[in-house]
């Protein structure tokens, strides 16, 4: 199958590129060339900035033609209406990573299905939304069979592991050490992670698949932990002691740190708990990489490259939790003996 990835070097479509090789399938990667690659050799690449609309449009109607597309870097209304114009009659299939943050939160009905009303909370699940719309309106108009595809948090050898301050390692190297860990809320709401490996899977089994054409798909966790779990399959991964867990309320935690929790507020406060049957039924999407063996792997890679950043140079987290002790004791003397 001759295949066409917009990226293909970012987290999943590494993992999406290896796995199409590795089954023989001609691959050929459309990117600006900047990026390390970490799949083996044989795929060819079209060098290329997918935001210079006209020359993007102008080197896909010069290229060969392609049985699919993977679009992996859709982030604007423009990107997707420069890709009905570059692939419209030009391709049967058009793939596109959408994201479950289309659905926003709080979901009406847990776990969500694909059919929950999609009422976003940032710019970027609404845009993703703009472009699912186009591409499914293209779909219904004839100009090549769309598929959507929705992952939540996914994780792998490539990248590292998020927390209520996002994607620094430093929270790696914290529980390592044994230090404090901030969690937003009371740790209680659940969440699921997905490695790489499993949602490559998922895009793979939608390739030429008529199942597929006109459809969006969930491909996501399915151990649904709380957040203190979340932390504890870490620590564990780690061989590190169990994390000493500070709850702060996530609308505190925003205020505190804006730049670094505001992910928390926009997308980890609310359950997020998918139903993935219609990938399992349809695209043989099977979730096989348990949470610790998957955070095992993806330490181990950061370890081999020296990436896990000395926490003790980054105090920001130690004053807040520092601050956020003086104020509930200030509080317990306050309103001790009421009832």
């Amino acid at each position: 199958m001759k295949v066409l990835i917009l990226g293909g070097s970012g987290l999943i479509s590494t993992s999406i590129t290896k796995q199409l090789l590795e089954r023989g399938d001609d691959v050929t990667l459309y990117n600006r060339g900047k990026s390390e690659t970490r799949f083996p050799d044989g795929a060819k690449f079209i060098l290329g900035d997918r935001r210079d609309y006209p020359n993007f449009i102008k080197q896909i109607e010069e290229a060969e033609r392609f049985d699919a597309v993977i679009d992996m870097i859709g982030f604007s209304p423009a990107d997707g209406e420069s890709s009905v114009s570059a692939f419209k009659g030009r391709v049967a299939q058009y793939v596109f990573c959408s994201t479950v943050c289309v659905y926003g939160g709080p979901a009406q009905h847990y776990p969500i299905c694909e059919d929950e009303p999609r009422r976003p909370i940032g710019s970027y699940g609404a845009n993703k939304i703009l472009i699912e719309d186009r591409l499914m309106a293209a779909h219904g108009s004839g100009d090549f069979a769309t598929t959507v595809m929705r992952p939540s948090q996914t994780y792998g050898e490539g990248g590292t592991i998020v927390h209520s301050f996002g994607w620094k390692t430093t929270y790696l190297d914290r529980i390592r050490k044994g230090k404090p860990i901030v969690v937003h809320g009371d740790g209680s709401c659940l969440w699921a992670a997905c490695h790489i490996d499993d949602v490559a899977r998922g895009f793979i089994g939608a390739l030429g698949n008529a199942k597929a054409y006109g459809n969006a798909y969930n491909v996501t966790g399915e151990e649904w932990m709380t957040w203190n779990r979340y932390h504890e399959g870490v620590a564990k991964a780690m061989n590190a002691p169990a994390p000493k867990l500070v709850h702060i309320p996530t609308d505190l935690l925003a205020k505190l740190a804006p730049k670094t929790a505001g992910i928390s507020v926009d997308i980890f406060q609310y359950p997020s708990i998918f139903d993935n049957s219609a990938a399992i039924r349809d695209l043989g999407f099977q979730y096989s990489i348990p949470w610790v063996e998957g955070v095992r792997r993806t330490v181990a890679w950061l370890d081999e490259r020296g990436r896990i950043e000395n926490s003790d140079d980054d105090p920001a987290e130690d004053k807040i939790i520092a601050a956020w002790g003086k104020l509930t004791d200030s509080m317990g003397e306050e309103l001790a003996g009421i009832e």
